[in-house]
């Protein structure tokens, strides 16, 4: 599949995007119209099982007819008072979350880059107000490989030159340690001006890499023993992704702060929350960070929902059996094909690494080959195929899913 095999209507859709909009990302040539759970719909009516899931942010699967009728219903009620006012629903929802996930506050805000960008700035202020760390010297300690979005701070963060090159100047107060090497965040974290580690438990974007079990354990150990906050940016693996309501779940760690977004609100609405307990929250005072967005009644009904649905149909047990079985066929697959050079994953978010190098097309060509095959999906880092469809996934669904992506690979390589 190339621009020159999509239809014509296809064409002047893609065409139109290539002219009036931002170069910014690099979509495969499938023009989406339509969605309804696993499956999406091109403008040309052909169906595609969505193994994306726009990056976790469905993981209900689309337009849930729970979470659009809530949708519906709020839009015509009242969808945003600035937070000048109180409202009729965000306090309702942050009950709700606080006391599912066991955190006294919680500070809504709209995307997951925002909820990165708030927990920092909590850091600092805790770093300053509690620890008493001198003006202007709080350090945020984050890991190699990182991805936590594209703002200014982020792509500081970043080790990966296609996020930050170019950008400078840098945002100061961010020290790397190395992902799953403890002897890295031993010999940073014992400097009295470190606030915070902000830590993905798995590195969706740099290929699904997963923390290891033992060095998540030490390293919040560290922490806590060097009065410095762990933050865990569960974005991407929150709400039932990865087989649990968190990631760090697996392991039975709360984090100091915990950011979620993407599935939050079943991808409807921009809505991402940052929690902690009062003694960090309250550190920010009135004035000192909001949103315009953030906690409108629209964004708080929405997210209620979306959260009540993961509960209700019980997507995490779901993800961690369907997930398994995906492993299970794509190592199957990996055994036939040695074009397939590692298969890892946790619940529903999982990758095959191509063995090919990250400046190959070997990856991107097996995506098309998918797409025309029915099945959508994108590579990262040049050779890694992330595999994460809606947790609504059927296990019938996942062996159709798994004979669309060993077929697709055998078209691709020979």
């Amino acid at each position: 599949m190339t621009i020159n095999t999509v239809s014509s209507l296809a064409q002047s859709y893609i065409q139109l995007e290539d002219r009036y909009g931002a170069h910014n990302y690099h979509p495969l040539p499938v023009v989406l119209d339509r969605a309804e759970g696993i499956y999406m719909w091109d403008v040309d009516g052909k169906q595609y099982m969505d193994f994306l899931s726009a990056y976790s942010a469905v993981n209900q699967g689309h337009c849930h007819p729970r979470i659009i009728a809530a949708l519906q219903d709020q839009a015509g009620k009242l969808t945003l008072t600035s937070r000048a006012f109180y409202n009729s629903k965000l306090g309702e929802y942050e009950q709700k979350l606080c006391k599912l996930f066991q955190y006294d506050k919680l500070l809504p805000i709209n995307s997951g880059v925002e909820a990165v960008e708030t927990a920092i700035k909590l850091a600092r202020k805790w770093a300053y107000n509690v620890k008493k760390v001198a003006e202007n010297q709080a350090t945020i300690l984050v890991a190699s490989g990182n991805f936590h979005g594209r703002t200014m701070t982020a792509v500081s963060a970043s080790d990966d030159p296609s996020s930050y090159v170019g950008f400078g100047p840098y945002l100061p107060g961010i020290k790397r340690f190395k992902y799953n090497d403890l002897s890295s965040v031993q010999e940073l974290i014992v400097d009295k001006n470190v606030a915070a580690i902000l830590i993905e438990p798995i590195q969706g974007e740099a290929g699904v890499i997963i923390a290891e079990d033992q060095f998540l354990k030490d390293v919040y150990t560290l922490c806590k023993n060097n009065q410095v906050l762990f933050i865990a940016d569960e974005i991407q693996t929150g709400l039932a992704r990865t087989g649990k309501m968190l990631a760090c779940d697996h392991i039975g760690i709360k984090p100091d702060i915990l950011l979620l977004g993407k599935a939050l609100s079943g991808g409807t609405f921009p809505v991402s929350a940052v929690l902690a307990n009062d003694d960090i929250m309250l550190c920010v005072k009135p004035g000192e960070h909001g949103s315009t967005f953030g906690g409108a009644p629209l964004a708080c009904a929405v997210a209620s929902a979306a959260i009540q649905v993961i509960l209700d149909e019980d997507l995490a047990t779901n993800a961690d059996y369907r997930g398994k079985e995906l492993r299970l066929g794509l190592q199957e697959i990996k055994e036939k094909n040695s074009i397939i050079q590692a298969v890892r994953g946790k619940g529903l978010l999982n990758a095959i690494e191509i063995n090919d190098s990250p400046q190959s097309e070997t990856a991107w060509k097996i995506c098309l080959t998918m797409a025309s095959n029915g099945l959508l999906a994108k590579p990262t880092h040049g050779n890694i195929i992330r595999l994460a469809p809606p947790l609504c996934i059927s296990k019938q669904q996942i062996r159709e899913a798994l004979d669309i992506i060993e077929h697709s690979i055998n078209e691709s390589i020979n």
